[in-house]
């Protein structure tokens, strides 16, 4: 579904993603792990047009057919069916969740399939049904997370991309967030999740990628580096 190849992202002199070439087929999950500044969230953000003047091509295969997508805006990845859940949330805090959901919504105008959406996404989280009215801004660091992945979620995506979904909750809740994420691909969607806990994004993910400095330094299947040594000993504490 997505083909990246030889990709290169730079912001002044600071080279942050060195030659990556990965690809993410239709259905599955992978994930790209790492330690912060390994060149994670700049990889997937040259995929939803967040980074400009990048190197290399960005190939997907979705409801427009198989496209290019270098150079193209982040409202045109949407319209082509790639979301992205940022790290940090960024909810819109002085929106309620149902202005926040209905916002993810933006680049449609079937009404009806909204509403079903948005009651999707209720299913998912019951907390936001819950909280519905309230401010974004008023949510727990979990909810305002539920409510991130709904907005992506709101734009019927082909692919959601997830950018540290776990960062800063509590182990509780983590294992709340990744267990939708199975559900979420088990509905049809291709998941491109990036994660800080390795631990938990290899034992969902299909295919994985470990970047450090900026380049692919490992990869295969989620329980193949589960059991890869050097994995281990790096980023599973064993």
């Amino acid at each position: 579904m997505l083909e990246i190849t030889d990709l290169h992202v730079r912001y002044g002199g600071i080279h942050a993603v060195k030659g990556v070439t990965l690809s993410i087929p239709k259905g599955s999950i992978v994930t790209l792990i790492g330690a912060n500044g390994a060149g994670k969230s700049s990889a997937i953000r040259a995929v939803a047009g967040l980074v400009k003047g990048i190197e290399g091509e960005i190939i997907f295969n979705g409801r427009d057919g198989r496209t290019s997508l270098k150079g193209l805006p982040p409202e045109s990845m949407v319209r082509k069916g790639i979301a992205l859940s940022p790290e940090g949330r960024r909810i819109l805090p002085h929106l309620t969740v149902i202005e926040n959901l209905r916002l993810g919504a933006y680049s449609r105008n079937d009404a009806e399939r909204i509403e079903d959406d948005i009651e999707y996404v209720y299913s998912l989280f019951p907390r936001l049904k819950e909280r519905s009215w309230q401010k974004g801004g008023t949510l727990s660091g979990g909810e305002q997370q539920m409510l991130a992945v709904g907005r992506a979620l709101m734009s019927r995506p082909d692919l959601i991309m997830l950018d540290e979904p776990s960062l800063g909750l509590a182990p509780l809740l983590v294992r709340e967030i990744f267990e939708i994420i199975l559900q979420i691909n088990a509905e049809g969607k291709t998941v491109l999740l990036v994660e800080q806990n390795a631990f938990a994004a290899l034992k969902i993910a299909h295919y994985a990628y470990i970047l450090e400095v900026g380049r692919i330094v490992l990869q295969g299947s989620g329980q193949e580096l589960l059991t890869n040594p050097k994995v281990k000993a790096a980023y599973l504490g064993g």
